[in-house]
């Protein structure tokens, strides 16, 4: 009788231990599901600049009716290619949080080198310039081929030099865009208005150029936000940083998107 009643205890414990893995895995299957993210190349050629602009898009795995979109812009990487994929970690987060994210390869092995003498206001214009081209072909051609996305909400970021592309694309376009966000741009003036709303996070390491960051009193006139980063540097923004400073810009990011 002992034996028997054992048995029963032994086959029950069994059945309870096989049904707890089983949710676990269902459990864990749908958090793998929601946050898949898919992450595919387009060679875009722009026929009127005999240019090619190649993006990655990171998108996940729900529909496209309505989504918002966020077009990235990396910093310079000396023209060796490849620099629209090394913020991964940023793109898949906002992918994973419902946003369609197409980040931009500015720099071809064939452009001219960024300058680094002179007034860089002015010397590094032109390749501002070809990046705000950049920008408006890429929403241009995204809009024929992605029509059910809400292209009425477009968040652009940059870090760095794509910072500095950024904030000239909103001085000329502000219309076209809802939200801007730079990771430490350092020689574009941030343009003073309230339309579209401007997040601006800085590196602990290196300062602005006069001017480019607003006064205290204009970031309240026109409601900029600029946040100071104690541990993160200017080189820690792609995905070189630390899981804690990924997750400290990627929260960062959000929770502006989300209005706070």
């Amino acid at each position: 009788m002992i034996s028997k009643l054992f048995y029963l205890f032994f086959c029950l414990q069994v059945i309870l231990l096989s049904y707890s893995c089983s949710s676990t895995k269902k459990e864990i299957a749908q958090r793998t599901n929601f946050a898949q993210v898919n992450e595919y190349d387009v060679a875009l050629f722009d026929n009127s600049r005999n240019r090619s602009v190649p993006i990655t898009i990171y998108d996940n795995n729900h529909s496209n009716q309505g989504k918002k979109i966020v077009i990235f812009n990396h910093g310079y990487g000396f023209n060796k290619g490849g620099d629209y994929k090394i913020y991964s970690k940023l793109c898949k987060f906002l992918a994973e949080n419902e946003y369609f994210v197409i980040s931009i390869q500015h720099e071809l092995a064939t452009d001219d080198l960024l300058s680094m003498k002179g007034d860089l206001y002015k010397t590094r214009m032109p390749n501002w310039e070809k990046g705000e081209l950049n920008i408006s072909f890429v929403i241009d051609e995204s809009r024929k081929k992605y029509p059910d996305l809400d292209w009425k909400n477009i968040t652009l970021v940059g870090h760095s030099n794509g910072g500095d592309m950024v904030m000239l694309f909103v001085k000329d376009h502000s219309d076209l865009i809802n939200n801007v966000v730079s990771l430490d741009h350092r020689r574009f003036p941030i343009p003073r208005t309230a339309k579209p709303r401007i997040l601006s996070l800085r590196g602990s390491d290196y300062p602005a150029d006069p001017g480019v960051v607003p006064t205290p009193e204009e970031q309240t006139k026109y409601g900029i936000k600029i946040i100071y980063l104690k541990d993160i540097r200017h080189t820690d923004m792609d995905d070189k940083g630390t899981k804690e400073q990924s997750d400290e810009i990627n929260n960062q990011i959000i929770n502006f998107l989300n209005g706070k």
